[in-house]
């Protein structure tokens, strides 16, 4: 059996290939864990009134209640419709963008003035340009989404690109591999595709941090419901969104994660 460190520095073992078998001491101490995070929530809460602090099990009530009444699929439902997109217009224009100025030193010292006055700008500010050229609809939101995945993606392919081996494209080049789109197709992607793969992880979960600002301006969805909540006082509902935004990303990083594993089971 072949041993190596994942990307989040977890241990990880395959079985000719396949990712290996559950581990019950981890499962042990994670589930131990939630317990005492549960209990010092429900001690904390003894002391504090609801609209302050719910207990796990009035949380747990109102999830249910939500669950139940269809406001939460709702709610799911629409943040989807901007978030799917969102991540995949700006996961791909980053990774391209990224590829193209890392191997093109005549690209990057065009852009480089540009990269470096929009890089600073956050998400957020960008909400007046989002309004303005698209309205307050789904394609609104889903243009902040992209604008954050973006920069995440992009830089993570510059620095995957701009790190692959000078001895490794020589190489290639010796084998009769010269010209550059042939190079990046068959060796600089796929030696720089770790990096990369790990920029889109990332990017992932930085569009689910997303959707609740991009739903700021009136959007409707999963954040805009927690605003709402947050506006009446209503923290049970809060924490329960809260939830379905950690579970709906725990739900894709482990997918993700599945398909990154094939992808790089060649290393």
């Amino acid at each position: 059996m072949a041993t190596e460190t994942g990307v989040d520095g977890e241990f990880e073992g395959r079985v000719n290939g396949s990712i290996f078998e559950f581990d019950p001491r981890r499962a042990v101490l994670g589930t131990a864990g939630i317990a005492g995070f549960l209990a010092m929530w429900w001690a904390a809460s003894l002391s504090q009134p609801e609209f302050v602090l719910p207990s796990p099990i009035a949380v747990g009530e109102t999830f249910y209640a939500e669950a139940a009444s269809g406001e939460m699929a709702i709610a799911i439902g629409h943040s989807v419709r901007h978030w799917v997109p969102g991540a995949a217009i700006g996961t791909a224009l980053g990774v391209a963008a990224g590829v193209v100025l890392a191997w093109s030193s005549i690209a990057d010292d065009v852009s480089a003035p540009i990269v470096r006055t929009l890089r600073p700008v956050p998400p957020l500010a960008l909400i007046g340009f989002a309004i303005a050229w698209f309205g307050i609809n789904h394609a609104g939101a889903a243009f902040i989404i992209a604008v954050g995945a973006f920069w995440i993606n992009f830089y993570a392919a510059y620095g995957g690109v701009e790190g692959v081996s000078e001895d490794l494209l020589d190489v290639a080049r010796s084998l009769g591999v010269d010209r550059d789109v042939n190079l990046l197709r068959s060796v600089v992607v796929p030696a720089a595709s770790p990096e990369i793969l790990t920029g889109v992880r990332t990017g992932i979960g930085r569009c689910w941090m997303l959707v609740v600002a991009s739903e700021i301006f009136g959007v409707p969805g999963i954040g805009r419901r927690i605003l709402r909540a947050s506006n009446n006082l209503q923290v049970d509902v809060v924490i329960a969104y809260i939830l379905v935004l950690s579970l709906m990303f725990l739900v894709v990083d482990v997918a993700f994660r599945t398909v990154q594993r094939r992808v790089l089971a060649w290393r």
